[in-house]
């Protein structure tokens, strides 16, 4: 019986062989630089929230954290009296004022998730939705929320945006 053998660095070829090594390269400084990334909790109007005192309750949630340059912000709803239409156009307002506030904007959104108390609210709600994302808008998920939204909120929206 023979036996064959194949000489990998010839079959990859020098190219290939310099390309992993400058891929590798790149990598390392890479994920040296994701090590350097800390979570900030931001509060609304983007300032740094406080950590909480020992021994104090932590809070459920968060509203707003930047990771590197990610920002999430957490469901906003609308508390108020209104239809579908008032009660989107606020949740929008307050989501544009928080990424501002943090240093983003709507045009910088990546994801939203749109949670409506009925979908039959679907079109209305797209009619103010369209107004505030330019033309290309985030990509996005609609679903209508079983049991309602805390709050008697029409619609809550949260997004992730880029800073």
């Amino acid at each position: 019986m023979t036996t064959k053998t194949t000489n990998r660095r010839g079959f990859l070829g020098r190219g290939a062989a310099t390309a992993a090594v400058a891929v590798t390269a790149a990598a390392v400084p890479a994920a040296k630089a994701q090590e350097k990334l800390e979570k900030k909790v931001l509060r609304a109007n983007g300032t740094p929230a406080p950590k909480p005192a020992p021994g104090a309750k932590n809070p459920r949630m968060s509203s707003t954290v930047l990771y590197g340059n990610l920002l999430f912000i957490s469901g906003v709803g609308y508390h108020q009296e209104g239809d579908i239409k008032v009660h989107t156009k606020g949740v929008l307002d307050s989501i544009k004022k928080q990424l501002e506030a943090a240093g983003s904007s709507m045009e910088k959104c990546l994801k939203c998730n749109v949670y409506l108390n009925d979908l039959k609210d679907y079109d209305a709600m797209n009619s103010v939705y369209d107004l505030y994302f330019g033309p290309e808008p985030p990509a996005r998920t609609t679903i209508a929320a079983a049991g309602g939204i805390p709050g008697n909120s029409l619609v809550e929206i949260d997004v992730v945006a880029y800073v």
